[in-house]
């Protein structure tokens, strides 16, 4: 298992949950389109802090992120 795919795919998923493309995340974040991309692709893990960020800006858990299920 690539848990940076994971990651990437459930990322992918919360954010076109909540409607907003790539380009208006990787504008919050100071970063160019295809760099938040390779996030949702798994060629770039993320951090704790980003990992964090996220799980606030699209009002997921960890669990969700990861994959992991209760």
């Amino acid at each position: 298992m690539d848990i940076a795919k994971t990651v990437g795919e459930n990322l992918k998923l919360a954010r076109k949950a909540m409607g907003i493309t790539q380009a208006q995340i990787a504008k919050e974040l100071n970063k160019y389109q295809s760099d938040y991309s390779d996030y949702e692709t798994g060629k770039v893990r993320l951090s704790y802090e980003l990992i964090v960020y996220f799980c606030n800006r699209f009002d997921v858990t960890p669990n969700d992120l990861f994959g992991f299920e209760k």
